[in-house]
């Protein structure tokens, strides 16, 4: 099999006849060995029926259904898994990613030796304040901390070797950080390329604006997992003991003041008197408690069944 193109859906029973036509049309053109692959998240319209009524007549159809919704990260972790293809393309269901770019695609893996291909939808027909400036702040934000440059890290339109794809695990809302899950599992070689944006024909988005929120806490979880996640005492050792000296010098300084004006008959108030010696009490306990966290997180690590499980690239 040369390509398995894994379609997440919820709700677009208005699109399917359409978006598999078109799929149809594009790779009756080329040459590719392919399968579709849908995944029915849990619909509650006819989406599941339309599917079979298509697996009747088309062979490169397969297609799972969940019992109910479990979001789209679950969806493609369930279609990576199941594809069989040299490469794995993924996009949505709503008639707004072209098929048409996944040859091209393919041609940059094949040509430039990527490990992966992400579009970049850079003309977009979504509304400005609703979906474009916040996706501007948003990947400007995920470049920064992910040090992948990419202008579209979430675009649904992608293209993966299938070594990528089986090496990572897609869970949460994550989905949105493949490309990052990627790079942490080795896969470093990311390409983009510039795709066509179709104006939504059926329905309307089922993202809402939560969605940038939730994008940046899940960023921020990744972030921490890949460097911190095999040695947390890294960071809450660092902090503890930050907040630990902070706490001990700033009550040295407050006794030595007391000392300093006795010494010298000068007026002074008493220490616990004072508000800023309940502050650095505060921040010795604090400081203890990120130790014992620290300490906590590497007895879990240690006895993570992954601790050692490493991506290998091959052996001689």
């Amino acid at each position: 099999m040369d390509l398995s193109i894994v379609i997440s859906l919820y709700n677009e029973e208005e699109s399917l006849r359409e978006l598999n036509t078109w799929i149809s049309d594009t790779f009756s053109k080329e040459s590719y060995d392919y399968e579709v692959i849908y995944i029915n998240d849990g619909s509650t319209d006819n989406s599941w029926e339309v599917i079979k009524e298509m697996a009747e007549h088309d062979k490169h159809i397969r297609a799972i259904s969940f019992r109910r919704n479990y979001g789209k990260s679950a969806a493609l972790f369930a279609g990576f898994e199941a594809a069989t293809g040299k490469y794995v393309a993924t996009m949505d269901a709503d008639l707004q990613d072209d098929p048409r770019e996944i040859p091209l695609m393919i041609k940059m893996i094949e040509e430039e030796g990527y490990d992966l291909v992400s579009g970049w939808k850079k003309k977009r027909y979504d509304g400005v304040l609703t979906k474009n400036i916040p996706s501007k702040i948003y990947n400007a934000t995920a470049r920064r901390v992910t040090g992948i440059k990419l202008h579209d890290m979430n675009c649904g339109l992608k293209c993966y070797k299938n070594e990528v794809v089986k090496n990572i695990e897609v869970y949460s809302e994550m989905h949105r950080y493949i490309p990052y899950l990627a790079k942490n599992a080795g896969f470093g070689k990311i390409g983009e390329k510039v795709v066509l944006h179709q104006a939504r024909k059926y329905g309307k988005s089922k993202f809402g604006m939560e969605r940038f929120v939730n994008g940046f806490l899940d960023l921020l979880s990744l972030w921490f997992l890949q460097r911190f996640g095999k040695k947390p005492m890294h960071f809450f050792g660092v902090a503890g003991i930050f907040s630990f000296l902070c706490g001990i010098i700033i009550t040295i300084w407050i006794i030595a003041s007391k000392l300093i004006a006795q010494s010298h008959n000068m007026h002074y108030r008493a220490v616990t008197e004072q508000p800023l010696f309940y502050l650095a009490l505060l921040a010795v306990v604090i400081g203890v408690l990120l130790f014992l966290a620290g300490f906590i997180a590497e007895l879990l690590s240690r006895s993570s069944a992954e601790r050692n499980s490493y991506n290998i690239k091959e052996r001689i």
